[in-house]
Formats: C-alpha cells, sequence, structure tokens
C-alpha cells in the first residue's frame, strides 16, 4: 500500500526548519520511556530518527477522515493506489451518503464498485469493503465503536481474517481509525530501513513492526506521528529513483558507506 497525502493544503510540504529543543507537549517520544535493546539494532537509533524527523517536518496531523469508519474505507482502498485517486472515490461515496457500514452492506455491487472506479482495483476492492461491513456487522452488531473496544491482539487478528485485509491494511485500521497502538509498516518504511541498514528486504512485515514497536514506548499517537513523517521522508528525499539524501533529514544516519557513495 503506498499513501500519497499531500493533495490537501495541510499537507503540502513546509520549507525545512531545524528546531533546537522538542516540546513534549506537541512530540509524544519526548514522553517515551528508554528503548530496549533489539539485535541488531543500536538502542537509540529509532528514537533518534524520530527527533530528526519532528524537528524538521513538526507533526503530520494524520490521518484524514470524517469518521472511524471512513478511516476504514480509505484505508481498504489506497491499497496499491495514491491518495489523490482514494480522495475522488471517497467524495463520490459521501456525495451518494453511502459512508456507513449499512449503506455499503446494502447498496449494489455495481453501483458500489463505480463509485470507487478512481482507486483502481475497484471490483476487488468494492468485494473487500463488502466483506468488512458483513464481518462488523456478524461480529460487533455494525458497531464500529464496538470492534475497537476488542483488545488489540485480538482485534488484529479477526481483521487478518477478513478476506482482501492483509497486515499493513489491518494496521493501518487499528491504529488511525481505533488508535490502538500498533505501527503501520509501509514501502517507505522498508525503504528507509534498508537504505540505512537497519533492515533486510528479507523481513517479514511483523519482524519490521515488532522492531518499531519493542525500541519505542506503545503510544498510539506515537506510531501515527512516526509513519506519518516516514511517509513524507519517503516521498521527499528518500526515493526509489533518485534519492535526495544529501538534502534529507537523516543524511547524518547514512551508514558510512552509504554516504561516501553520494
Amino acid at each position: 500500500m503506498i499513501v500519497d497525502l499531500l493533495t490537501s493544503r495541510r499537507y503540502i510540504a513546509k520549507k525545512m526548519s531545524i528546531v533546537p529543543q522538542i516540546d513534549a507537549a506537541v512530540n509524544p517520544l519526548a514522553r517515551a520511556e528508554p528503548v530496549a535493546s533489539l539485535a541488531g539494532l543500536r538502542a537509540p537509533a529509532l528514537r533518534d530518527y524520530y527527533d530528526a524527523l519532528f524537528a524538521a517536518h513538526g507533526p503530520q496531523d494524520w490521518w484524514p477522515g470524517r469518521t472511524a469508519f471512513e478511516v476504514i474505507v480509505g484505508a481498504i482502498l489506497t491499497q496499491n493506489t495514491s491518495w489523490t485517486n482514494v480522495e475522488i472515490a471517497i467524495r463520490n461515496l459521501r456525495h451518494e451518503k453511502l459512508l456507513t457500514a449499512r449503506a455499503i452492506e446494502t447498496v449494489s455491487f455495481p453501483r458500489l464498485a463505480r463509485l470507487i472506479r478512481s482507486s483502481g482495483y475497484f471490483r476487488q476492492k468494492a468485494k473487500k469493503l463488502k466483506y468488512f461491513v458483513r464481518f462488523l456487522r456478524s461480529e460487533y452488531g455494525g458497531s464500529v465503536k464496538k470492534m475497537f473496544d476488542t483488545p488489540t491482539l485480538v482485534l488484529r487478528e479477526k481483521l487478518l481474517a477478513v478476506h482482501g485485509i492483509g497486515p499493513e491494511t489491518a494496521d493501518s485500521i487499528l491504529l488511525y481509525a481505533g488508535e490502538h497502538p500498533v505501527f503501520v509498516v509501509d514501502a517507505y518504511t522498508r525503504r528507509l530501513l534498508e537504505r540505512h541498514q537497519l533492515a533486510t528486504a528479507a523481513q517479514r512485515y511483523d519482524e519490521i513492526r515488532e522492531l518499531f514497536e519493542r525500541n519505542l514506548s506503545g503510544d498510539a499517537a506515537l506510531y501515527n506521528e512516526y509513519h506519518a513523517l516516514i511517509v513524507r521522508t519517503g516521498k521527499e528525499y528518500c526515493r526509489t529513483r533518485n534519492p535526495r539524501c544529501n538534502e534529507c533529514p537523516l543524511h547524518s544516519f547514512l551508514p558510512q558507506t552509504m554516504q561516501a557513495s553520494l
């Protein structure tokens, strides 16, 4: 899943500025407990990375959505596409008053697929939305609140059992819609960690997720902010092609071999 949230004014890139001290009132990690050691990772690394990104960019105010259910819909629709395309689909659903679980379940499949066409793979995603709202009704009587009252690990397993919901989508739903303390790993996260030699391409999704969760305090606000900052860094600096490493706030953290090659 590739998330792109630079379409609305509040996500427009700002000129980078370095803040000498980070205010604990707005920076969740400033209040975090000391991180634990993990094999293969210098213990303070993830905290240092976060501090550098937050100092450069400040809070990102993620995820756009008027309701928790709308955020869930967005998490499903943003699979393998940009947020620009998802915004169109969300706008269509809102215009047709279809941004409720009951409405998604009762609307005809062809109409639903047509309205979300901009998000790509629209027939598959229409099926995923249908499967999710049926799960929500059968397990929680259609109540998003009841669903998010479920313990995190239990709910995560239930979500992963729903057709079309993989680890990244499940964790996005848990974190951004339900404020559960799980870290979302995406392509930007993998790319950054691999370039900084903190992870390898062979590592599984859950291994990377646990890397963050074991080394940072279990705070949903922190995980939300950190992931948003990583996405911004991936879009602006740590790009697949022509990366802007010399301008990146994390340049000083690059291994010496990488710095020498720039």
